[in-house]
């Protein structure tokens, strides 16, 4: 399998893109002490990670986390890309420092938009409609003007070479060479959130779509290879923190030794091995080991960045089958849509009934292959119990899927018109949100 950030294409074996990436499950026990744990949780919508732990504790024991999203204003928002904004409201809600990189670079680099057409579409069809669904104020700000962003995108690429993206996003010959330089860019707006300026280091979590993945990989790989300190089990099981450089070795463990003995840790130094060993640590210890050292290793001058952390979601369903996208207009409910657009296409949808009214009766429909119940299940019905009777009576033949079509009509309708209402009071405050000139 092949995840290509800037395709088109429709994932359905999720388990196996976890087990062939190496992205973490999800379990029950990652959410279950967070705040209002919010329905694309409890529904499995966000299904896999790679660290989330570190925000999770963060969060519970009330430490300083940040987040990043960006936006890839490539065309109209539709329901798909609203499932990442609830993500970002809720964590909002809960402590996260909120920063919204407009991918404007990328969005020239690899669609061909203009660096102007690519700023109307992100106030237009994103920013405002974040404002109007619910975000506050945090910082929004532009690839193309955040100096910062790029400086430090292409001062990070130095530990990155042509081998290693070629492998992770499959270029060639002929890729152009700012599509080449959007990893690194993308690199600079996820690591920049950690600059002393910023807030420093911390743990900081990029929700994305499985198709962003190479972009994860690529940044934790590009964070871990500027760090001087590498803490980890060591073959013989012993927690050990290991100078990565091999200059100045005998100051950085004389600094590793006191941010060590400064967190109350026993230890053992071996010079030949450039390590600090911690007999009595367990791999429990090492999430606060890290972040001291890193925080010790921006004191020194250097990046000192801790590998961020992401959540996976899974794609909707287009309502004509596929992956719903922004360039088939049929496949999507657009947040600018009128209730009357929307009600033709979900009067249109691909469902999972029955060929006949009678074999529906008979043998029930398949909830789990139809687009209308999946919007049910990510935007519509905030009711587990109302869910699951919904399912059960499709799943028995009890329900039409025309009962379900005018039901999803109507909930459609009441957001939509909702939505419009709140995107003209919301236009007025995009000011207070987007940094237009920044670094």
């Amino acid at each position: 399998m092949e995840i290509n950030p800037w395709s088109s294409a429709q994932y359905a074996d999720y388990s196996r893109l976890r087990e062939q990436f190496g992205i973490q499950a999800l379990q029950p026990d990652d959410w279950e002490q967070l705040p209002r744990p919010p329905s694309f949780f409890r529904r499995g919508i966000v299904f896999g990670h790679r660290g989330f732990g570190l925000i999770r504790q963060a969060i519970l024991a009330g430490d300083p986390w940040a987040l990043l999203t960006g936006l890839m204003p490539s065309g109209r928002m539709h329901l798909g890309h609203k499932m990442v904004i609830d993500q970002i409201i809720y964590y909002q809600s809960i402590g996260a420092d909120v920063f919204i990189a407009i991918a404007d670079i990328e969005a020239y680099a690899t669609r061909g938009y203009t660096l102007e057409e690519a700023e109307r579409l992100a106030i237009q069809e994103y920013v405002t409609n974040y404002i109007a669904l619910g975000l506050q104020p945090c910082t929004i700000y532009f690839q193309s003007r955040h100096r910062d962003v790029k400086n430090l995108g292409y001062l990070l690429g130095k530990k990155a070479n042509w081998s290693e993206v070629t492998a992770i996003y499959g270029f060639n010959g002929a890729t152009n060479m700012a599509h080449v330089l959007a990893p690194l860019i993308q690199c600079g707006d996820i690591l920049h959130v950690q600059m002393e300026k910023y807030g420093g280091a911390r743990p900081t979590l990029v929700p994305v779509g499985v198709d962003q993945d190479p972009h994860i990989r690529f940044c934790r790989g590009v964070a871990a290879a500027h760090r001087l300190f590498n803490v980890t089990v060591a073959k013989d099981g012993r927690i050990g923190v290991f100078v990565k450089p091999d200059e100045d070795v005998a100051r950085l463990l004389d600094l590793a030794a006191q941010v060590i003995s400064g967190r109350g840790l026993t230890m053992k130094r071996l010079d030949r091995y450039k390590a600090v060993y911690l007999p009595d640590a367990s791999p429990e210890d090492i999430p606060a080991l890290d972040l001291a050292l890193a925080r010790e290793e921006q004191e020194h001058g250097a990046y000192g960045f801790l590998s961020p952390s992401s959540t996976y979601h899974r794609f909707m369903t287009g309502l004509t089958g596929g992956k719903m996208s922004s360039s088939k207009p049929e496949s999507a409910i657009f947040l600018t849509d009128t209730p009357a657009e929307a009600k033709k296409k979900i009067m249109a949808a691909k469902t999972g009934g029955a060929v006949s009214r009678e074999e529906h009766k008979k043998h029930g429909g398949q909830p789990e292959s139809c687009v209308v119940y999946e919007m049910f299940l990510y935007h519509l019905i905030d009711s587990d119990r109302e869910l699951a009777d919904i399912y059960r009576r499709c799943r028995s033949g009890e329900q039409m899927c025309g009962d379900c079509k005018k039901m999803a009509v109507c909930l459609m309708e009441s957001f939509l018109v909702e939505m419009q209402e709140k995107r003209a009071a919301a236009a007025e405050q995009v000011g207070d949100y987007v940094v237009w000139d920044e670094g």
